[in-house]
């Protein structure tokens, strides 16, 4: 009986060159030895017809060829135009293809590789086909607007298209040498406050006029009042301490303000050496001797009213910036050092010393928190006592919250993302459960020096998201994100509100106004873009009505609460994120007020204002007297305030379009003698005679109106 023919057991997979040749296939469509010998055909069993080898001048003949039922065309060719859409359809068509599927249907495993392998070279096609993706911020259209003047010197404003818009998105600022982003104060409201400048900038042309003389002349008694109170550089640091009651009293106001949110200090242990700083024949270290002055610096903004000691508060500062100013770095790379640095950040906003451009030292504090680990969560270092651990914890979360409001003041972007750090919030410990050995954490409800920088980090996240939203180069910017960030700030802001609330006792007020208006702050820049544009345009009402109502909540939280309370004593003295807020939100109220009373020019019936926005009006015109009263030796934003308020109190007395500009004129010149007036006897303080016209030259007006005008010198 004759034997039938054998069969192969398995189907053939190597395509039909190298099985003749009897050499390794890598089974590739075509296969590297068909590419190597230049083989026009790689020809499987599995297949009725040969795979093509395209080559590159063919690639579109192919494109537009109908495809067969047993043909598989590859296209290998990187710049190829095939729409991957029509790769998508011949894949299905193939896969499912009767004959194939026929072919192979005992071989469930060389379909499954089959398919793997369509689906690979149509991922590549598509990546090497597709266009060039472009950043937002090289493909979005923009219009750079440049206006020069006395006021506001050289200015750059970056606006979105806005496509026969009424108004503008304003992007950016340049003035001088800074670049602003939209976060920075000033940002949304450049160009509602255009004519204003424009109305008032030929007085400050006009050499004969009352304006230019008298605000000269504030400038000239500024500088004097300045160099007096301004110490020389370098300032080294020394051992002279103020009496032991006042040095108390400044401790208690600094524990009692900006450490209730910013957690710098043990207190135990400060309290320790600073006990030992009064007894006799002591030898005090110079370290903590700065550290100290720092603390007297911050705590001298709220002692009182006046401000009385900002001399002697900008002679610890600078004595404070001089003693780490020192080239030694590898010294400086202490706890002890970085809590100088943060107290030095602090006491630079809080007595108005270049406060808006606190986010420089605090990038260069933060590269030195990450060369000390405190981006690593003590967990995974060396073990170490409780104490040690959470004072590390402790500082890194006051220096990344530094660091994002730096951010949001200055208007750039943070130079941090959560994928930078593992550190792990602070225990709600109290200060002498620290120095235990095991101690256990205190129940969240319970209120420790640590709770409302805990409650505070738990918003970090969004925060940071929103500060890189309105800062960085690729931030979308789009609308539709705006209100996304809004509903997820509002759900995060009700959370917060709840957690402060149930904390017994009750947290310290200072506390409570300072970490509401940190959050209305973002509410605040999330919206403020769109200000200008959503009174004109009803599908942007929504922002224009949460940046009225955030203004007003912030006002209420900076003054209407207490005029002489520790937060906004804090705030009138000096200058950062708490100042430039207020401010904000006294320009937003009185803008909007100023639009309504225009609209009421253009209807029959007289529209009602609302008299809480009014009562603003008057109370920031008492603020900012007060900040001039305080110490406060910038006339800029006092002037700038009183035209606003001009502006509406004018159109509510029906004063016509005419006689606006002399009535706005003529409350400048009335602002300009107080500021005088105040000026004068602050210069004349120890000493005898006046700073005369004489001291008035060109040179004094060279550095002009630039935006950081309303806050301190």
């Amino acid at each position: 009986m004759t034997e039938p023919p054998r069969q192969r057991r398995r189907p053939a997979v190597s395509c039909s060159l190298c099985r003749s040749r009897k050499i390794r296939c890598d089974r590739q469509l075509p296969c590297s030895n068909c590419v190597r010998t230049r083989n026009e055909s790689c020809v499987y069993a599995s297949q009725a017809s040969p795979v093509q080898r395209i080559r590159p001048g063919q690639a579109t003949d192919v494109l537009n060829q109908q495809p067969q039922a047993h043909t598989i065309h590859l296209d290998r060719v990187p710049n190829a135009h095939q729409p991957p859409a029509y790769h998508n359809h011949q894949s299905d068509f193939l896969v499912n293809s009767p004959s194939i599927i026929s072919t192979v249907s005992n071989h469930s495993a060389e379909v499954e590789a089959l398919k793997s392998k369509i689906k690979q070279l149509e991922e590549q096609l598509s990546r090497a086909t597709q266009p060039h993706t472009h950043s937002p911020l090289s493909s979005s259209k923009s219009d750079i607007e440049t206006s020069t003047s006395r006021i506001t010197n050289r200015l750059h404003v970056q606006y979105e298209n806005n496509s026969g818009r009424p108004a503008a998105i304003t992007r950016g600022i340049m003035n001088k040498t800074r670049l602003l982003g939209q976060s920075y104060w000033m940002s949304g409201l450049a160009t509602l406050l255009r004519e204003l400048f424009q109305t008032l900038e030929p007085y400050f042309l006009q050499d004969t006029s009352k304006i230019f003389q008298g605000f000269h002349r504030c400038k000239a008694l500024a500088r004097v009042i300045k160099a007096k109170r301004t110490p020389k550089w370098p300032t080294p640091p020394s051992l002279d301490l103020p009496p032991k009651d006042l040095a108390d009293k400044l401790v208690d106001c600094y524990f009692q303000t900006t450490e209730t949110i910013y957690p710098i200090m043990h207190l135990p242990s400060f309290q320790i050496e600073y006990d030992a700083l009064w007894a006799p024949n002591r030898e005090p270290r110079m370290a903590f001797v700065v550290q100290l002055k720092l603390i007297f610096a911050i705590g001298a903004t709220t002692y009182d009213k006046q401000f009385s000691l900002r001399p002697l508060a900008f002679q610890w500062v600078y004595e404070a910036q001089t003693w780490l100013a020192e080239p030694d770095l590898k010294s400086r790379l202490t706890i002890q050092s970085l809590q100088t640095s943060l107290l030095l950040l602090i006491a630079r906003e809080a007595t108005g010393i270049g406060p808006t451009l606190t986010s420089i030292p605090a990038g260069e504090l933060l590269r030195a928190a990450v060369t000390m680990g405190l981006h690593r969560d003590p967990k995974h270092l060396p073990h170490t006592t409780v104490l040690a651990a959470e004072t590390r914890r402790r500082l890194w979360n006051t220096i990344i919250e530094v660091n994002l409001q730096s951010s949001l003041t200055s208007g750039t972007a943070p130079m941090l993302t959560l994928d930078d750090f593992d550190t792990e919030p602070p225990g709600n410990f109290t200060d002498e459960q620290l120095l235990m050995a095991d101690p256990e954490p205190t129940p969240e409800t319970n209120l420790t020096r640590i709770s409302i920088p805990r409650a505070l980090r738990k918003t970090f996240p969004l925060r940071l998201t929103i500060a890189r939203f309105l800062n960085d180069l690729t931030s979308p910017g789009t609308y539709e994100e705006t209100l996304r960030l809004d509903t997820q700030l509002r759900a995060s802001y009700k959370v917060l509100c709840q957690t402060l609330q149930s904390y017994t006792p009750s947290p310290p007020k200072f506390a409570l106004r300072a970490t509401d208006t940190l959050t209305q702050r973002y509410f605040s820049s999330l919206h403020l873009p769109y200000f200008s544009l959503s009174l004109h345009e009803a599908p942007y009402a929504f922002s224009r009505k949460v940046s009225l109502e955030t203004a007003l909540k912030i006002w209420r939280s900076t003054y209407q609460s207490s005029p002489s309370s520790q937060f906004t004593r804090f705030l009138t003295s000096g200058g950062g994120l708490f100042r430039t807020t207020t401010i904000q939100a006294l320009t937003i109220i009185a803008t909007e007020l100023r639009f309504q009373l225009q609209e009421e020019n253009q209807s029959l019936d007289p529209v009602p204002l609302r008299p809480d926005l009014v009562r603003v009006l008057e109370e920031a015109k008492a603020w900012t007297l007060e900040c001039m009263e305080s110490g406060e030796t910038n006339t800029k934003g006092y002037l700038l305030t009183h035209g606003l308020v001009a502006q509406v109190q004018g159109l509510m007395r029906g004063v016509t379009e005419e006689d606006m500009h002399g009535y706005l004129v003529r409350t400048i010149e009335e602002s300009i003698e107080t500021c005088l007036g105040i000026l004068e006897e602050r210069a004349c303080e120890g000493q005898s005679g006046l700073v005369t016209p004489s001291n008035v030259t060109p040179e004094l007006v060279e550095d002009g109106f630039d935006f950081d005008f309303l806050v301190s010198n």
